[in-house]
């Protein structure tokens, strides 16, 4: 697991490397965050040794089970990037570094609330749901503005960026440059977009993170 995981890595991050050259852009500016859900601690341990430290996880009772013990180990970073109850926002700003999915007033106010409980502050992305999908989360398309300059105004420079999640199937090109620019507008540095098949478009269409789980993990 631990050879396969690091050359996964390897191949990946070499593939950044090339789409942000190609887009004229550097490859520093390009953050890689490892989406280990599903995965067990030892795969994410295989990928820490490799160097990787920045992880992406949906579920916050899985991470909780996961991650405070390879703190003590690792100077890692935590990404929440699934959908987030408001019941579970506490737990949240309790042990992630990053929460990429907020995405309605109801979770803004759990999230200050729990800010202002557990004295810690993570980084806050909005997510939009930039194909309308009823399925998904992430705020309405054309509820995106007011509810970023609502959060700006509660969260200041805590709120750093936006992510999405593309429609399946469809060309993810519109839904990207959709978002990068929407984060331009805000002034908002972070743009969260691209998986394992579509990272390199992404890139190309402005991502400043990218979240990619099976190109280094496998499949679930």
């Amino acid at each position: 697991m631990t050879d396969s995981i690091a050359e996964n890595l390897r191949r990946v991050q070499d593939r950044i490397a090339n789409a942000a050259i190609a887009a004229g852009r550097a490859p520093g500016d390009i953050t890689l965050v490892a989406v280990s859900k599903t995965k067990p601690a030892e795969a994410v341990t295989a990928a820490l040794a490799a160097g990787q430290m920045v992880y992406g996880e949906n579920r916050v009772q899985e991470a909780a089970g996961k991650f405070p013990p390879l703190r003590a180990q690792y100077p890692l970073s935590l990404h929440i990037i699934g959908g987030l109850q408001t019941n579970k926002a506490r737990d949240a700003v309790r042990i992630a570094d990053v929460i990429e999915s907020l995405d309605r007033p109801k979770l803004a106010d759990a999230i200050e609330t729990a800010i202002a409980r557990e004295n810690r502050t993570p980084k806050l992305l909005i997510e939009v749901n930039t194909g309308s999908e009823p399925q998904k989360s992430g705020i309405a398309r054309d509820d995106a503005d007011g509810f970023i300059n609502e959060c700006k105004a509660r969260f200041g420079a805590t709120l750093t960026g936006l992510m999405c999640v593309p429609p399946h199937g469809e060309d993810p090109r519109p839904h990207f440059t959709w978002l990068a620019d929407r984060a331009a507008r805000h002034g908002l540095p972070t743009v969260s977009m691209g998986m394992s098949a579509d990272f390199e478009i992404a890139i190309a269409c402005g991502a400043t993170w990218v979240r990619v789980g099976s190109a280094i993990f496998g499949t679930r």
